[in-house]
């Protein structure tokens, strides 16, 4: 017998695919009876920009300015991912209604995801994958990285293709 899923994961990178494998784990939840909570998780700066930081500012000012600005870009994230469910649940109460949570973190994503998943008690995780781009290879290293070790099934939606024109 299959395990209940009544708590997934929805991590998402609000890029263009987001919107379509939302879709996916609002249907999933519906069909499992299941709350969804949305995970939006922002990397930290690359080595080279924290050498850039360090070779321009003093400590106190960089270590000053890059907790100002994290906590303005999580703020900022924190907005879009508002706007991204009001957008997508406007005309559905009910789907509205299966939303637990929406937060955005700080961290590498792959390991976000899986501790989020540990700590909300989350029993399945959807995610979207881009397949197109520079994008591909770092939204196909999480994928890989949450697949290869995540403890609950974990859906990864392939970018939505345009539907072709019907030629008259």
């Amino acid at each position: 017998m299959l395990p209940d899923v009544k708590s997934i994961l929805f991590a998402t990178d609000l890029s263009a695919n987001a919107l379509f494998a939302f879709r996916y784990a609002a249907y999933l939840a519906k069909q499992c009876d299941a709350q969804i909570s949305i995970l939006h998780v922002m990397e930290p700066p690359s080595a080279d920009a924290m050498i850039a930081m360090q070779a321009y500012f003093d400590r106190e000012y960089r270590d000053q300015k890059h907790q100002e600005r994290i906590q303005q870009a999580l703020s900022t994230i924190q907005g879009r991912l508002e706007k991204f469910c009001q957008a997508e649940l406007a005309g559905d109460p009910i789907g509205a209604d299966l939303v637990l949570r929406k937060e955005v973190r700080s961290g590498y994503p792959a390991e976000m995801v899986l501790r989020q998943v540990a700590r909300w008690s989350c029993d399945m995780i959807v995610m979207g994958a881009n397949a197109k781009g520079a994008r591909q290879t770092f939204l196909g290293t999480v994928a890989k990285q949450v697949l290869r070790r995540a403890r609950v099934p974990v859906v990864v939606v392939p970018m939505e293709k345009p539907l072709k024109k019907e030629k008259r």
